[in-house]
């Protein structure tokens, strides 16, 4: 489909008494000796310990760092437990997620929920937001460029993300074959198919290219040196951010507890960087 916080009991630590994980019964009271000995420490009172935070690893797909640093970084604030974040391609992540072998969460888009859903490790999803395909240009748009057509003017500097390792590229391609113009497109990127996105964006930012495609949430981190153009949204499909529990998660409570918070507040911080997916009037 494209489709709060909680307080934990403080776990009460008495001196000289051995708890153990499961079934753990009260201690029976010992009497104290009349003429006063070491024993007496036995009985005297213990002050509450707070039990540690209970951590969760987040397997996050590395297209999606700065939301996820400022919602984990709420979520912390907010109920005191911890998050730790492992970035990762979601193409690299999804063998172990198959495996069943690391990781409580796992931030990723389509297709990789369905991998998931299909491996049998999916335990809840709260979507997001949406990963579009954008068109960018160097600050000030000094080609004019207005529209996905615009990639063919001969003798322009494109730069688009290779299909081999990208949903965006492939989305890309099958909208340039639609629209009948990629011979004339590729004919401008040359050997410009790049695998991360970030390339794109750097590209344009030191001049090297006049114009690319690439998600949205990855262009506004390069906001400072292009242009998003905008346009109406063409594509054929939708591309989710979804969160995922995973379902071999030890830590079923407290995954629960971060996937509550996230549908509270995961889709305003994920717009807030750009991941939306918005048709705008041509």
């Amino acid at each position: 489909m494209c489709d709060t916080p909680l307080r934990r009991s403080a776990a009460v630590f008495l001196a000289g008494v051995c708890i153990l994980a499961v079934g753990c019964e009260r201690p029976q009271k010992t009497a104290v000796p009349k003429t006063g000995t070491s024993r007496d420490a036995e009985t005297s009172n213990v002050a509450a310990t707070p039990a540690p935070a209970e951590e969760i690893t987040i397997l996050c797909g590395t297209s999606f760092g700065p939301p996820m640093e400022k919602l984990v970084k709420m979520y912390e604030e907010a109920t005191g437990n911890r998050a730790v974040l492992a970035f990762g391609g979601c193409e690299d992540h999804l063998p172990n997620v198959k495996l069943k072998a690391i990781g409580d969460v796992f931030v990723v888009h389509a297709p990789f929920i369905q991998y998931t859903r299909e491996a049998g490790a999916l335990l809840r999803e709260e979507v997001v937001g949406h990963l579009a395909p954008v068109l960018v240009v160097r600050k000030g748009n000094p080609k004019n460029l207005k529209t996905i057509e615009d990639l063919a003017q001969p003798g322009l500097g494109v730069v688009l993300t290779n299909p081999e390792f990208s949903t965006c590229g492939e989305m890309v391609m099958d909208m340039l074959d639609k629209k009948g113009i990629k011979e004339a497109v590729m004919k401008n990127v040359g050997n410009d198919l790049v695998k991360h996105h970030s390339t794109i964006g750097n590209q344009l930012k030191l001049g090297a290219r006049d114009a690319g495609i690439m998600w949205n949430g990855i262009a506004h981190n390069f906001l400072d040196a292009i242009e998003i153009v905008p346009a109406p949204y063409e594509y054929d499909t939708e591309t989710c951010v979804s969160i995922l529990g995973l379902s071999y998660t030890k830590k079923k409570e407290a995954v629960e507890q971060f996937l509550d918070f996230v549908k509270e507040h995961g889709k305003q911080v994920f717009a807030e960087y750009g991941y939306v997916k918005e048709a705008t009037p041509e």
